[in-house]
């Protein structure tokens, strides 16, 4: 007897070759009826034998296409409709939407395959694409997937394109950024004055790389800066020109095995760097790697990714091992991702640039990532990840916009029980910053047919992005920066009853005014305690003394020595006299001077205790100097402490380092050593907080929980006290992954009428 089933299927499903399996899957059971792309995503009517319609249903669940991602999947009995053959329709569009955005794709094998081929038609060209590969997020406008909302729609198909189009048996059946030489995107280069003309302008690019100069190149979500990692003078007039002194460079081979050359890849990393994501993968560099050091100064990993599109292996292939491969910018703006953009900005530092006619729509950075000994860690969310979803058992106040913190900026936008996170923006402390962070905005906003109706932001009066927030006229909930730290990882765990967050970041505005960061706190998306911290030291010149290490080093020998003991450590330092009085007369005036107990700036002292670094030209940059030094000390013998709760008293850790500095200790010991005490006293507030109030799940968030040798350690040892770890895997740990915990603070307060979260 005939049975007829409408399916409904919701997830990523569309522009992943989503129909074409079902078609073909419906076909081998010898099923009537239809597929189609529907704003709820992929609507599906069957009808034959009951044997053969649950075989249906087991093959599209557990062998759909790869790259796809069912969320959701409902079907029931309707009337029959004896239907003669099954069908893929167009699509249906309406107001409503709950699908999902697949996110861009690495190019696939088949499609290299046929670019190398001498015969195909596609031969050598770099914007080859099907079904399973290519462009996604950042070429469309909005949902349904189809070539008229995206930036194809200007090219119009070949007959060969168009065949292949509508062939439900080709691999580029409605593969929307369809094309080939003929009728496709053409590439070509600009000198700087005009636009040139060539045969084969690949092939002048790569004669240009070789020759030492820099290009600009286009990719999938904006330009690289590119040159050859071997060429130590490309690489110091790369830094000259974009203004990046030490800041490490991304790099891009072509395939696995090159990579191995030059860095210790496991196999977790190894299936990293194939992912479809294609991200930057932060590796062990290998003791006898030949780039030059001046790729990551101070710095054992180095990033790497695998070319991941077509453009990006005919410029590799056979011709470079390793190329850097840095995003086009300048400073901390935005990457370029417009043509006339690119020629106007990347001028000035880009010899030639490489051009296609492509639109990207929206800019896309690409993503970072490491594996850590006990999760894979996002340090950096963008192309290949946006706009994946996270998705959350409990029910969410639609329309809740939270526009994150003022460094590593993301924004989120909740729908259903759904949060979309933006890709990765940026410091906000310019206006091109700005200009994106407003586009990103509105571009998540239409592409999910969500208005925003609440938003949430940090609680710092002075983020760009709180002024933004409250100057929208809508109701606003301001959350604690390491609140929402704490509760961006339990999101993420759906983790909804009450834990202890380790909290350890650089900087956070408290709700007492002062500057957080060594944080344990209690709580949950409705409210917190703040159970134990670092002990607070002035902050002398402010946000100068995160340039300048020196001042923290100094700061922190005031208030734990005597002024003997800052002669004794600065005596050959090459901070003056003057300079030193000057910070000394900040702290006891309490001028600029604001308290912290940020963990991140104890980092910074340490490193300049121990003549690492005394200034800095990133973020973050001195810490990362003292893990790489730490990682060659020998084991150490640390203390295990009693219990702690409010302050956090390191005297007896600094007075060690200290002595041990006198004592002509080996650096790489005592920074080593300064590590794993530090994380003895987290451990114990922990553990006091578990004592005190019967709890046994602790969050870990915040930007220092990037430093592996320090976060493996802590992760290990809570592990053995069998504490429940929450770790972030999603989003990331630093300030990108604010936004999705402030969604859920808003909602949770919101729900509970209440304005913002209580700091007992």
């Amino acid at each position: 007897m005939k049975s007829r089933e409408k399916i409904i299927i919701n997830g990523i499903v569309q522009g992943v070759g989503f129909r074409p399996f079902v078609y073909s899957t419906a076909k081998k059971h010898q099923l009537s009826g239809y597929v189609c792309n529907d704003s709820d995503g992929v609507v599906i009517e069957v009808e034959g034998r009951m044997y053969d319609i649950n075989n249906f249903h087991t093959e599209v669940i557990n062998f759909a296409p790869p790259v796809s991602k069912i969320h959701q999947y409902s079907n029931r009995k309707i009337k029959l409709k004896h239907d003669a053959e099954f069908e893929i329709k167009e699509s249906h569009h309406s107001e409503r939407l709950s699908t999902f955005i697949s996110p861009d794709l690495t190019v696939c094998n088949e499609c290299l395959a046929e670019m190398f081929d001498p015969n195909n038609r596609r031969y050598l060209y770099p914007l080859i694409n099907c079904t399973n590969c290519g462009p996604r997020y950042t070429i469309i406008n909005k949902i349904p997937y189809d070539r008229i909302y995206t930036s194809m729609n200007r090219f119009t198909m070949c007959r060969d394109c168009l065949n292949e189009y509508r062939d439900p048996t080709n691999r580029r059946f409605h593969a929307q950024p369809n094309c080939c030489p003929k009728c496709g995107p053409k590439v070509f280069y600009h000198n700087g004055k005009e636009v040139i003309d060539r045969i084969n302008p690949i092939q002048t690019v790569i004669e240009q790389l070789h020759q030492g100069n820099i290009v600009a190149v286009k990719g999938i979500g904006g330009f690289h800066l590119a040159c050859d990692a071997y060429n130590e003078s490309a690489i110091q007039k790369l830094r000259l020109r974009k203004g990046r002194a030490e800041k490490p460079f991304a790099l891009m081979v072509p395939d696995l095995k090159t990579a191995r050359k030059f860095c210790v890849v496991s196999k977790p990393e190894e299936v990293l760097l194939l992912a479809a994501s294609r991200p930057i993968v932060l590796l062990r560099k290998r003791a006898n790697c030949p780039l030059p050091e001046s790729i990551a100064p101070d710095n054992n990993f180095l990033g790497i990714m695998i070319a991941y599109s077509p453009l990006h292996h005919l410029l590799l292939k056979d011709n470079f091992e390793i190329l850097v491969m840095t995003s086009a910018n300048l400073a901390e703006e935005p990457i370029v991702k417009d043509n006339d953009e690119a020629i106007k900005r990347l001028h000035a530092i880009a010899d030639i640039i490489l051009l296609h006619d492509r639109d990207i729509l929206q800019r896309s950075d690409d993503s970072i990532i490491r594996k850590d000994f006990y999760s894979t860690q996002i340090l950096r969310r963008s192309r290949g990840y946006v706009p994946l979803s996270v998705n959350l058992q409990g029910k969410i106040h639609p329309g809740i916009l939270a526009v994150g913190g003022e460094q590593k900026n993301t924004v989120a936008l909740s729908r259903q029980n759904s949060v979309f996170l933006s890709q990765y923006i940026g410091d906000l402390d310019n206006p091109e910053s700005m200009e994106f962070f407003k586009e990103s905005i509105s571009h998540l906003s239409q592409i999910l047919k969500v208005k925003p109706e609440i938003i949430a932001c940090d609680l710092h009066p002075e983020y760009l992005s709180t002024k933004y927030a409250l100057g929208q006229g809508l109701p606003v909930v301001q959350v604690q920066h390491h609140h929402a730290h704490m509760v961006s990882v339990m999101a993420e765990n759906n983790y909804t009853d009450t834990a202890i967050g380790l909290v350890l970041d650089g900087t956070g505005y408290g709700t007492d005014g002062t500057i957080w960061g060594g944080e344990i706190l209690v709580g949950n998306a409705y409210s917190f305690e703040r159970f134990a911290y670092l002990k607070p030291v002035p902050l002398p010149g402010g946000s100068k003394a995160i340039l300048e290490p020196w001042r923290m080093a100094l700061s922190y020998l005031y208030n734990y020595f005597d002024e003997s003991m800052i002669e004794r450590m600065f005596s050959h330092n090459q901070i003056q006299n003057e300079q030193r009085k000057t910070v000394i007369q900040m702290i006891n005036k309490n001028i600029n001077a604001p308290l912290s107990s940020s963990c991140g700036r104890l980092f910074d002292a340490v490193a300049s205790l121990l003549h690492i670094k005394h200034q800095v030209n990133y973020d973050a940059q001195a810490a990362i100097a003292l893990e790489s030094v730490a990682m060659y000390g020998k084991k150490q013998k640390v203390e295990l402490l009693d219990d702690i709760s409010g302050e956090i008293d390191i005297s007896n850790l600094l007075k060690t380092v200290v002595e041990r500095i006198l004592n002509n200790y080996p650096v790489a010991d005592i920074a080593l050593y300064f590590h794993q005490q530090l994380a003895e006293y987290f451990i114990a507030a922990v553990q006091a907080a578990r004592n005190d109030l019967n709890l046994n799940t602790v969050a870990l968030s915040g930007g220092v929980f990037q430093n592996k040798l320090f976060s493996e350690y802590i992760y290990k040892r809570l592990s053995e006290e069998n504490f429940n770890l929450l770790v972030h895997t999603k989003v990331p740990v630093n300030d990108g992954g604010l936004s999705l915990g402030q969604v859920l603070i808003a909602n949770e307060q919101t729900v509970k009428k209440e304005v913002r979260a209580v700091c007992v």
